[in-house]
């Protein structure tokens, strides 16, 4: 039978309302049973959580992947909210940082292991490299993985002129963070967290961000927040020890090139491609710049009636290197 341990962590996770959490014990205990050789016991517990998974994403769920719970109207002008479909299986990384990332997930998903032994998840993140690399996605990735809404921060809406007013929309957020659990995306986060001391600074931009760690450093939410920014070096000193992890982002070297445009044509004879030849023609272009190229050199192919061509590929490369430009 399952361990009393497991009996006490499922009634928690059930009282605090944390359904995913639920699951996973659930998971577990089945997991346990399976060692003991109970099969029968098991496989019922599985089907019965793929059941209640099945039924929270038809519930959750309508055309174009938005959840049908809107944010709530103090939130609407502050957030936006999906419910993604992505996975990190989706994304093509190098071994360094899908292991980082999966080692994340490991410990959002064992939560409440590490929690007994007085432990915490990592679940503060920070996203920083060049634009096109994969961070927004990433986001979304987690949230699919974790089958948790993906909330983007509209910082159009949080940021205002008035003294106050941001700080106060700031808060307004985290108490969504602390009573929504999901995965919170602060996009383009040095608009929050520029360094207090540059020149053309303001005494509000200050006790903005002053509010912005305050508000990150006794967040205790069961949610993931991370914030994404192409511009590292904007962003205050402070702030990088407030995450628990600062995840870097780089362009593509030669391999991951290559894995991204093989996996974007996988439908297509790729064999005889000159590999050598695209990957030098690749560098210095973004792992988003390679995905929109290889879609380009495919569409061309099947209006053509043709296989992918190296052709087809390098013309693709050139003509986004100039857009990008």
């Amino acid at each position: 039978m399952s361990t009393a341990r497991q009996l006490i962590a499922l009634l928690q996770t059930h009282v605090r309302g944390d359904e995913q959490e639920f699951l996973s014990i659930a998971l577990e205990m089945a997991a346990r049973e399976a060692r003991l050789g109970h099969t029968n016991v098991a496989e019922k517990i599985r089907d019965l959580v793929d059941e209640a998974r099945k039924r929270n994403a038809t519930a959750q769920r309508r055309p174009g992947s938005v959840l049908v719970l809107q944010p709530r109207a103090e939130l609407s002008s502050l957030l936006s909210v999906q419910s993604p479909e992505e996975r990190l299986s989706n994304m093509v990384l190098p071994p360094e940082l899908d292991s980082r990332l999966r080692r994340v997930l490991l410990e959002q998903r064992q939560r409440t292991k590490l929690h007994e032994h007085g432990l915490k998840s990592r679940r503060k993140l920070l996203f920083v490299g060049p634009p096109g690399t994969g961070k927004t996605f990433t986001a979304s990735a987690l949230a699919g993985e974790l089958h948790w809404p993906l909330f983007t921060i509209l910082l159009e809406g949080v940021i205002t002129k008035f003294m106050g007013e941001t700080a106060a929309k700031l808060r307004v957020v985290f108490d969504a963070i602390k009573s929504d659990t999901g995965v919170y995306l602060f996009d383009e986060f040095d608009a929050l967290g520029s360094k207090r001391a540059q020149s053309n600074d303001v005494g509000e931009i200050r006790r903005v961000l002053n509010s912005f760690l305050q508000l990150l450093e006794k967040d205790d939410s069961e949610s993931l927040i991370i914030a994404a920014t192409n511009h590292p070096d904007l962003l205050d000193k402070a702030l990088f020890r407030r995450f628990d992890d600062v995840i870097e982002y780089a362009l593509p070297d030669k391999q991951t090139s290559i894995r991204i445009v093989e996996c974007r044509l996988a439908s297509f004879k790729t064999a005889c491609l000159d590999w050598d030849a695209i990957a030098e023609t690749a560098a210095g272009l973004s792992q988003a710049d390679l995905g929109r190229a290889s879609e380009e050199a495919a569409k061309n192919a099947i209006l053509q009636g043709k296989d992918v061509s190296t052709e087809d590929v390098l013309f693709a490369l050139h003509e986004r290197r100039h857009a990008t430009r």
